[in-house]
């Protein structure tokens, strides 16, 4: 057995599919100490002090690009949004030459949305600032996976040897693909329902059980986690109507209690209520739901300083 230190120093985080389970589990537990800060009063600490982040954002987004922002703000660093609603896309210009502009001020890391699938990479080769992926397409969303697994972990203990049953678009979802990822790298067995049309091709390859009815997807699940309907990315006929897909596919009360009875209710949000997800669970005893936007202020602050400032852990390898 040989051991070598983990470190994400300097390092763009732009999926799960490419991360190690200790990379992981280092981050995992950086965002324990940092929602001890989230509790705190006095929201600072002097950590990232002089350090400058971008939230680079071509897409909406209210939970990931405020928690980013806060996120570098409470750790002291000097942290500016910019939409292209707002900026000189607006005029025609090209990623390439918003990135090589934004890299020009000196900033540090640059945390992006947008629509296009590798996108991320992209804009990990064309400049130096550490590149963090706030979501690409329908690519990965890795800090949503990472929020996801810290969430479980809180209310679980363990990850391995849990059944997660995840619901919904899984065609559209990068918040499927990055919990795909990594919840199967930390031992969990993950189950995916959906309707055929909401299914990736082949998607079985990568080891995940694929089930035609939600019913037995939720059967003695630990974790249930909903998806959102992505209309805005869907082409029409991918299901007949918003009232076929409740009733075929949403999770309400009678479909959670075929999971086990303490099994956990998750969703990324924003929610469709009545949709995909009823909203007596969205807001019941089960549900982890606000939970997930706090617990991703605090991984979110982790990532910030592990890629700015360092922190290792030992990983242990044959």
């Amino acid at each position: 057995m040989s051991k070598a230190q983990v470190s994400l120093r300097n390092k763009d985080i732009l999926g799960l599919e490419m991360m190690s389970a200790d990379e992981m589990d280092l981050i995992l537990d950086t965002a324990k100490e940092m929602k001890n800060i989230i509790d705190r009063d006095i929201k600072k600490a002097p950590t990232l002090r002089g350090k400058a982040i971008v939230n680079l954002f071509f897409e909406n987004s209210t939970r990931t690009r405020t928690s980013f922002e806060l996120a570098g703000k409470y750790l002291g660093a000097d942290v500016i949004n910019i939409s292209t609603s707002s900026s000189s896309v607006t005029k025609g210009e090209s990623l390439r030459d918003t990135l090589l502009t934004v890299e020009a001020m000196g900033v540090d890391i640059i945390v992006m949305r947008h629509e296009a699938e590798g996108s991320s990479q992209y804009a990990a080769n064309a400049v130096k600032p550490v590149i963090i992926n706030a979501g690409d397409g329908a690519h990965e969303h890795p800090t949503q996976g990472l929020l996801d697994m810290f969430t479980i972990k809180q209310y679980k203990g363990e990850i391995a040897g849990l059944k997660v049953a995840i619901v919904g678009d899984i065609l559209h979802s990068r918040v499927a693909r990055s919990n795909i990822w990594g919840l199967q790298k930390m031992g969990a067995e993950v189950h995916l329902a959906g309707p055929q049309t909401l299914l990736p091709r082949d998607i079985e390859n990568v080891g995940v059980k694929v089930h035609n009815r939600v019913e037995d997807a939720l059967d003695q699940a630990d974790v249930v986690n909903v998806l959102r309907i992505q209309r805005e990315r869907q082409k029409k006929g991918l299901f007949p109507s918003a009232r076929e897909y409740a009733r075929l596919f949403g999770v309400n009360t009678d479909r959670l209690a075929l999971a086990k009875p303490d099994a956990l209710l998750m969703h990324p949000g924003p929610m469709n209520r009545g949709l995909e997800i009823a909203p007596d669970i969205a807001y019941g005893e089960q549900s982890a739901i606000q939970e997930q936007v706090k617990n991703g202020l605090a991984v979110r602050m982790a990532l910030l300083f592990l890629v700015l400032m360092g922190g290792t852990r030992i990983e242990t390898a044959n």
